[in-house]
């Protein structure tokens, strides 16, 4: 063997051994690299968490908290609801008993008459109805008397719709 031919086999293992060690300080490399970045990524992972359990805490206390509040609102709307049907009901209930009493004659519409001729507000004869001395009045006929009835039904109805339309605006508006 020649010399020429000796030094580059040393060369050549020069370069083979220099190769295996920078292969085997790659590998170490590549482990310690690799367990720091497991133990960062595991760091990162375990932070992750811990927000995403906040934030998952914080959106169920935020749905409770609406829940809670639909609950109460539709509470308080049930009881306007039996409130103004109560007061719905007692009112149709008033509004028959006042139609039965004008048709039986019970009770009677009347109006006021404008005397201005006598000037005397003061009746000339006595009645039998009572002892106010007042405006002298027309008693309306029982059938005007129904329509009036009526009129004044449907008017009372529409009031107590209305509060009860307000009452549930008022309560979806907060």
């Amino acid at each position: 063997m020649t010399p020429v031919q000796k030094l580059a086999g040393l060369l050549v293992l020069i370069l083979l051994l220099m190769a295996g060690a920078a292969g085997v300080a790659w590998q170490i490399q590549d482990w310690r690299m690799g367990k720091k970045l497991s133990e960062q990524l595991s760091a990162q992972n375990a932070a992750h968490q811990g927000q995403l359990d906040t934030i998952t805490s914080e959106a169920w206390r935020q749905q409770k908290a609406e829940q809670n509040k639909r609950l109460a609102t539709e509470q308080q709307l049930a009881l306007q609801d039996q409130q103004h049907t109560k007061e719905l009901s007692d009112a149709q209930r008033n509004q028959a008993r006042l139609r039965d009493q004008l048709a039986t004659a019970d009770v009677r519409l009347s109006v006021l008459i404008e005397d201005s001729a006598s000037g005397c507000n003061v009746p000339t004869t006595p009645g039998t109805a009572g002892v106010v001395h007042a405006a002298r009045r027309a008693q309306l006929d029982p059938a005007h008397s129904q329509r009036i009835i009526r009129i004044t039904d449907d008017g009372d109805n529409a009031i107590i719709a209305l509060r009860a339309c307000q009452a549930y605006v008022r309560a979806i508006a907060r």
